[in-house]
């Protein structure tokens, strides 16, 4: 069994069509299906079957789907093994990142990175955490995530996970000092900017506001969180804003403390596959993404 032609059928086994399997390889359609067919051959049972205009994979292509994950597990740990032996790191890292870290952190890593280890390349792109997460498999190495308190996020196998920082949040645009202690409940009859509708801190944020007694009114609705801090400096809008936004910046926004801190903070996380997260150059990121957040 060839490893390439596995690992197509488990990128369309996660990615659902041909097509989009080609996209992501950059490969044409015709050259995925050759391949799948030729996997067929070397198996020598149907691994595809149609439903409608789509095709599913047969119960034998799910069990070797299962084993490939388990064998690329191994390879890459296998990787990691032989870049522990070398004496300079050089390869590859995709990470994915959310925009407030992006901001705050990556300047300061990628300078780190390209200091301690000038052979290593980083790519990466933003992402929010809930779709960056399910691409850690196939499209990215490393990814920087945040959870709310109250609203975890699913666990994808073969996963590792490490909590990077807390990173408390505070209210915005209320115009109290700097350092006050408010509750929430005060601020009943204000407007608020939040994030989209779906979005794990707009859910957070309207629960926070629903525990101490009301619906806020939100009508600005943006994922852009440099927006909601521009409106609440403009004193247009109430915001619930994360300490990262302001790291390396200055402002005369004050921030509020409304609540205790396990409910009033955001943990921040970084994620590898199981099999790459002893490899040398995810703990070069790793540590990097530490001292940034240190």
């Amino acid at each position: 069994m060839d490893l390439h032609r596995l690992t197509l059928l488990r990128e369309l086994n996660y990615r659902g069509t041909i097509a989009a399997v080609a996209q992501a390889l950059s490969y044409s359609p015709s050259t995925i299906s050759a391949q799948l067919s030729q996997l067929e051959t070397e198996i020598g049972v149907p691994l595809l079957e149609p439903v409608g205009r789509r095709l599913r994979l047969t119960t034998q292509a799910q069990i070797l789907v299962r084993h490939t994950e388990a064998i690329l597990l191994q390879v890459e740990t296998a990787e990691a093994e032989i870049a522990h032996s070398m004496h300079e790191l050089s390869g590859t890292v995709r990470i994915a990142l959310f925009q407030t870290a992006a901001l705050a952190l990556l300047p300061s890593v990628l300078s780190a990175l390209s200091l301690a280890h000038p052979m290593l390349r980083i790519e990466f792109a933003q992402a929010e955490t809930e779709q960056a997460l399910p691409q850690l498999l196939h499209d990215f190495d490393l990814v920087v995530g945040e959870e709310y308190p109250g609203h975890l996020l699913p666990r994808p196998t073969n996963v590792s996970m490490v909590e990077l920082a807390r990173d408390p949040i505070r209210l915005a645009g209320a115009g109290e000092s700097e350092g006050e202690a408010a509750d929430l409940s005060e601020f009943a009859d204000r407007v608020w900017v939040m994030e989209p509708v779906g979005a794990a801190s707009r859910a957070w944020a309207v629960e926070r506001c629903r525990a101490s007694g009301f619906e806020p009114d939100v009508p600005y609705e943006t994922d852009d969180v440099v927006v909601h801090r521009r409106l609440a400096e403009a004193g247009l809008a109430l915001a619930l804003l994360p300490d990262l936004l302001f790291v390396g910046s200055t402002s005369s926004l004050p921030l509020v403390r409304i609540g205790e801190p396990e409910f009033y903070s955001r943990s921040l996380f970084l994620a590898s596959r199981s099999g790459s997260s002893a490899h040398p150059a995810i703990l070069a990121c790793q540590a990097a993404f530490a001292a940034a957040a240190n």
